[in-house]
């Protein structure tokens, strides 16, 4: 009986790999185990940094309610304290963006909190 190898589905895996390979430089997009590594690595960043620029985006709110919050006389840190003891539920995303385009909205919550 001759030997099954399954070339259908070898093939398949291995098309995946170039197809995922298309653009890299040299043999990274030609010869396949150089394009499975490049390609396994590649994911292995995308994953980790689809992670990481959670951490990021919420670095850069922080920075720009800090920088605007000075501008209104106090801290990131006192601003913050004040909106959750006044129950003032704004996300810093939000509020970050209140900073940027809406300063006057953000001058607003910033009363509305030290109000006490």
């Amino acid at each position: 009986m001759p030997r099954s190898v399954n070339a259908v589905a070898s093939r398949a895996r291995r098309k995946k790999i170039m197809d995922a390979a298309k653009g890299y430089f040299g043999a990274r997009s030609k010869v396949y185990t150089v394009a499975k590594n490049a390609v396994e690595k590649g994911w292995a960043y995308a994953y980790r940094d689809r992670k990481g620029k959670k951490r990021a985006f919420r670095r850069l709110w922080i920075a720009r309610i800090n920088a605007a919050a000075r501008q209104e006389g106090t801290t990131y840190s006192r601003l913050i304290n004040n909106m959750h003891t006044s129950h003032v539920e704004l996300n810093r995303k939000a509020l970050a963006d209140l900073a940027m385009h809406h300063p006057d909205a953000f001058k607003a919550v910033v009363q509305a909190v030290t109000k006490k």
